[in-house]
Order: C-alpha cells, then sequence, then structure tokens
C-alpha cells in the first residue's frame, strides 16, 4: 500500500503540513498540499503547496528564491497532518523572517512582541509592488 494511502485529505482534497528546519527544529511555518503538491514535493525534494486564496499550485521560493530541500517528510498516527523537515535557504516567511511564527503572544494576550530578527523586507524579496 502506497503511503498517498494512509493519507487522510480533507472535504476540499488538501492536508495540513508543518515545515520544520530539520538542523534546528525550529517550525518554520504551516501551508496545505494536495496530492499534486505532495507528488511533485516527493519527486523533486522541494515544497510545493495549495495555496487556498490564490487557488493556485506553487513551489517554495518560485518568486523569492527562499527554497526549501526536503530532507524527511513524515505523518502523524491519523494520517491527517504532515511533518516536513528541510533544509531552509533564505527567509521561509514572505515578510522575511527565519520563520512565519515571528510573534508571540505577550501576557494576557492584550499584546504581542517580535521574537526574531528580519532577515529581509519584502521590498528586498520580491521588489517594489
Amino acid at each position: 500500500m502506497s503511503f498517498y494511502d494512509q493519507l487522510k485529505f480533507n472535504a476540499d482534497g488538501l492536508i495540513p503540513a508543518i515545515i520544520q528546519e530539520q538542523k534546528t527544529g525550529r517550525v518554520l511555518m504551516m501551508a496545505w498540499m494536495n496530492r499534486t503538491s505532495l507528488e511533485k514535493t516527493v519527486e523533486t525534494k522541494r515544497t510545493f503547496f495549495w495555496s487556498r486564496s490564490r487557488q493556485k499550485f506553487w513551489m517554495k521560493g518560485e518568486s523569492s528564491g527562499h527554497v526549501q530541500v526536503v530532507k524527511d517528510i513524515a505523518f502523524d498516527c491519523d494520517g491527517d497532518t504532515l511533518l516536513i523537515q528541510v533544509e531552509q535557504i533564505g527567509a521561509a516567511c514572505h515578510e522575511g523572517y527565519q520563520s512565519c511564527f515571528f510573534r508571540s503572544i505577550e501576557g494576557d494576550g492584550a499584546t504581542s512582541k517580535v521574537t526574531e530578527a528580519q532577515l529581509e523586507t519584502p521590498e528586498q524579496i520580491y521588489g517594489k509592488k
């Protein structure tokens, strides 16, 4: 049985993928994959996703150059979440941070703080809009 048959995609044909830097264990991002994007990820060892907002198949780093080299793909006991360990080249976040999880809630949650340095601005990564 193929591992694809062990996965549970949601009603939209998607499965959440948690992307983790293999060397540090840092969670970099979460994105959605459909079967096609997962197959392309397995085939190329680069991450491909499905954008729900843009309704578009995309490769991480296609416009920024900040690609993810896949080192391992695992799935949880229920088969409904992927954990993809990568070597991240450049920033993982489209806002120029190493991780998309660069903000933490403070105290009672009324405020938040930025917890890491911005590597590049979006303008430096993508150019002026």
